[in-house]
């Protein structure tokens, strides 16, 4: 097909990256799909960037890479830094020159946990850590280098792939008779594979008056950690208990904000897609898991 669009997925090995390799086969007839891990292709190297980029005609851009160890970026701070920001940088500015359209992911974590209704897009950024504050600098490099940026922040994300809260609990429950789950954090799951399947669904009907920031989660009620976890003990028909906890009682190292439902409506609105619920989604993430 001659008009087939070329699209690069940065982070291949993420479980974003690897739910885009899940559904690639299922795109095949529009897209041509070039995944890259950090091995693959160093995002901080801005000169073996360029190199890619001259080589390779890529149309679209998904950014799926980032330092995720939300407790560990508090010590490795350079690090955490140099991967959600600076790299975002060169990717921005390189997609600009060569009129590649950028899609960059994001994080709830850029918000402090004080509202009491759905985060719209417009609201006060207030990172509480290092990561949070990383990805919000990554947001504005990406806008910054290049107007033609979609940025999406999203929340709770999970997958079938990679270490996520889904897979932790179903083992959790295996082995144990009792867990404790915080149960003053509140916001709404994302499944992977939903946040995958939205962004080529907007790649298909692409213009460039969509650049902006959009917030994606599934849908539903407002949560906490606590009823997703026994939502996952329903769901696998487990026996084990599910006991609430405060978060002061499991102190970790980075701070998480207590609220982090984000309001979806531009997203819905402007793309006219319809997200699922988060409980819908977590049964066809198990259906998945269970294969």
């Amino acid at each position: 097909m001659e008009n087939k669009k070329t699209i690069l997925i940065t982070g291949a090995n993420g479980q974003l990256g690897k739910e885009f390799g899940a559904i690639a086969p299922l795109y095949e007839d529009d897209f041509t799909f070039i995944f890259v891990s950090k091995q693959d292709l160093p995002i901080n190297d801005f000169i073996a960037l360029e190199c890619f980029f001259d080589q390779n005609k890529i149309d679209f851009c998904i950014n799926c890479a980032a330092y995720t160890a939300v407790d560990k970026a508090e010590t490795e701070i350079e690090l955490t830094y140099l991967i959600n920001e600076k790299s975002v940088a060169n990717l921005a500015t390189l997609c600009y020159k060569y009129h590649t359209k950028l899609i960059h992911i994001s994080t709830d974590y850029i918000f402090d946990g004080t509202a009491t209704s759905p985060i719209t897009e417009e609201q006060k950024t207030n990172p509480l850590g290092v990561y949070g504050a990383s990805k919000l600098k990554g947001e504005e490099a990406a806008i910054q280098n290049n107007s033609f940026t979609l940025v999406i922040r999203t929340s709770w994300v999970y997958s079938s792939f990679g270490n996520n809260f889904v897979k932790t609990m179903v083992r959790l429950m295996n082995e144990k008779e009792s867990i404790n789950v915080v149960s003053d954090q509140i916001g709404r799951p994302t499944y992977a594979r939903d946040l995958a399947n939205t962004i080529l669904e907007i790649i298909n009907s692409w213009q460039d008056e969509f650049a902006g920031i959009y917030n994606f989660s599934n849908t539903g009620d407002a949560i906490s950690w606590h009823d997703f976890a026994c939502a996952i003990k329903e769901s696998i028909e487990s026996k084990c208990i599910v006991n609430p906890i405060p978060s002061f009682t499991y102190p970790t190292p980075a701070k998480r904000p207590s609220y982090s439902v984000l309001d979806t409506t531009k997203l819905e609105t402007q793309f006219c897609i319809s997200i699922p619920s988060w409980r819908d989604s977590l049964e066809r993430c198990m259906q998945v898991m269970s294969n």
